[in-house]
């Protein structure tokens, strides 16, 4: 195998499979990338730790054909620190060299036979095109809700529908839910049939990673029984389905506010920060006390100490004490681009929603905790 490469091509292909390689794994091909020559005018970069593939072309000069797996991260690494702009890849047993200009770097890999078959065809009959934007911001705005990544836990997925020209995307880990709602343009093969489709939260935070390394307007996913495909440009993402039913979301969110307060985001984060620092770590629980024009925020931590703040607010209703798990909203507060926030409350034990006022189709449901007397 000996092919001629652009550096900044070859480097952005690497760092976009790379995110699909397994460091410390039993098996060490899967720290690898696979290398195959396609054609006279092109490179098939693949990585895959199994629950995620990424498989992605980029342009080169082809001398000779072959295939070959190097170190990901090592190959990274050495990209990285070369400027000129043509990149020489040739394999001589198992060494790959690397030239360029004056550097060499011969790097030890592994046989490509040793790396596991990747299927990434899949029959088109279950398909959308969808705006890349609106995608993947859905995404960032409720991945952090859902539970800790687990093979078999569906609380560890987001919750994906496009129903003819509105994407609805949800998760949830049982304390907190966030559900977005994002109007999009929508080519499916069926375009009066919903295209629904749950999958893993640590692969969607991938897939948002990824497309910021690709320059491509839409996005095309297609899905049969339990694998879907993904495809950016000239990168495909091929992951499994999640199965089970989906807790039924849309029911856990309260329809009527008693009290409700507005907010300015930036002095709610700053307030809940200074006020966390004598917070424990333990239980991360802050006190929220609405009252008049005023919300008091403060948190102790038997070990330290206690921390009081103020923030004021536009509030309507009844004075109310209610506690949450500070992290939870501060999370929702940084992902937030509106300027003022909305706090929707009921009772120290209900759910408590906070939306952005400039934008209500954006959701952010979290439990409270209960008080201590």
């Amino acid at each position: 195998m000996k092919f001629t490469a652009n550096r900044d091509d070859l480097l952005n292909g690497i760092k976009i499979v790379e995110r699909a390689t397994v460091v410390k794994g039993l098996q060490p091909v899967l720290a690898n990338v696979l290398i195959e020559t396609q054609g006279s005018n092109q490179i098939k970069l693949t990585a895959t730790d199994f629950d995620l593939s990424v498989i992605t072309l980029i342009n080169a000069n082809i001398e000779s054909e072959g295939r070959f797996t190097l170190p990901a991260k090592k190959l990274g690494e050495i990209l990285a620190r070369l400027n000129d702009d043509l990149i020489n890849v040739e394999l001589n047993g198992s060494t790959a060299t690397i030239t360029c200009k004056n550097s060499k770097f011969d790097i030890i890999g592994i046989s490509a036979n040793e790396f596991p078959k990747v299927e990434e065809n899949i029959a088109e009959d279950d398909c959308m095109e969808i705006e890349t934007k609106p995608f993947t911001k859905a995404i960032r705005q409720v991945v952090s809700a859902a539970a800790g990544y687990e093979t078999n836990n569906l609380l560890s997925g987001v919750v994906c529908e496009v129903n003819k020209n509105i994407l609805e995307m949800a998760a949830t880990d049982g304390n907190r839910l966030a559900r977005v709602r994002e109007v999009v343009k929508n080519h499916s093969t069926d375009e009066e049939t919903p295209f629904s489709m749950l999958l893993s939260s640590r692969i969607l935070a991938e897939l948002s990673k990824i497309s910021l390394l690709t320059e491509s307007d839409e996005i095309k996913i297609c899905k049969e029984k339990t694998k879907v495909v993904i495809t950016i440009s000239q990168t495909k993402i091929v992951t499994r389905l999640m199965q089970g039913q989906f807790p039924k979301y849309n029911q856990l969110i309260p329809q009527s506010f008693p009290k409700e307060a507005v907010v300015n985001k930036g002095d709610l984060i700053s307030a809940l920060e200074r006020v966390a620092v004598m917070v424990s770590e333990k239980n991360s629980i802050v006190k929220f006390e609405f009252a008049d024009s005023t919300l008091k925020l403060s948190g102790d931590s038997p070990d330290a100490g206690n921390s009081e703040d103020e923030v004021d607010i536009q509030y309507r209703g009844e004075p109310l004490a209610i506690a949450f798990n500070y992290k939870f909203v501060l999370e929702f507060l940084k992902i937030a681009e509106s300027e003022e926030i909305k706090i929707q409350l009921n009772t120290p034990l209900s759910a408590t929603v906070f939306v952005q006022v400039s934008d209500d189709d954006y959701i952010y449901l979290v439990m409270p905790v209960q008080l201590r007397n």
